[in-house]
């Protein structure tokens, strides 16, 4: 038993270093919409039926005067036909109307940003490699394995890769992308709260996999301006 706790243990810790539901930006807000939208329709779904089935098991259960009751034979239940078949459809559509018109933003964002195409944007060229992320910035600046991002201006990543395909992955900023070797995918995303976040990449590729992580830090923007000069 006291073994049991511990893997319990252990398994709702094992993701506590990625943030998935802290949005830190508003991509990731809408990201934790559709996550919390479709945790609610799930958990109602398992109320009611955790509800029927406690229901019928106590209304026909055996009990030693009906051991030998014979239940009637219902032949169809139009109403109830039509309920369970109506019920599905109409939560597919509230999950699914969301879902649709956020990736539809999300994607169109990629390229005209939150803020349109006359906002200003920070443009950084991330390279993912075997075995580690680099970021290059406006001015030239280099970093490795360090995402350093100014506080509420929009930022627009520019990546790729140098030999397998990657999948950048900052859950508290945005969604994951993959990052193809000769070919362009751009992101684009606005950090809206300050403080270090942690990424990683989302596809297997390759033996120390592991080590592919990033830590994002997200800075005010003249503390940003004076790093950048540091570098």
């Amino acid at each position: 038993m006291k073994k049991t706790g511990w893997i319990l243990t252990l398994f709702l810790l094992s993701g506590c270093s990625l943030r998935v539901l802290d949005p830190a930006s508003p991509y990731a807000d809408k990201i934790t919409r559709l996550i919390y939208l479709s945790f609610g329709i799930m958990m109602l779904v398992f109320v009611v039926v955790m509800i029927l089935f406690v229901h019928f098991l106590k209304k026909f259960h055996e009990t030693s005067d009906r051991v030998d009751e014979i239940p009637v034979d219902e032949s169809g239940n139009r109403k109830l036909e039509i309920t369970w078949t109506v019920l599905p459809v109409l939560l597919l559509v509230i999950l699914a109307v969301p879902t649709v018109t956020t990736t539809y933003q999300l994607t169109s964002g990629a390229s005209q940003g939150e803020g349109g195409q006359d906002k200003e944007r920070v443009i950084i060229h991330v390279k993912a490699e075997q075995f580690r992320w680099e970021f290059t910035y406006e001015g030239g600046e280099v970093s490795y394995d360090k995402l350093v991002l100014p506080l509420d201006k929009e930022v627009e990543l520019r990546l790729t890769s140098e030999d397998v395909i990657h999948s950048f992955w900052a859950p508290n900023l945005a969604g994951k992308i993959d990052v193809f070797p000769d070919k362009e995918t751009r992101l684009v995303f606005t950090a809206n709260k300050l403080g270090d976040f942690q990424g990683k990449c989302a596809e297997f590729c390759g033996s120390h996999h592991a080590l592919m992580r990033f830590e994002t830090t997200v800075m005010e923007a003249s503390a940003y301006e004076t790093w950048l000069q540091d570098q």
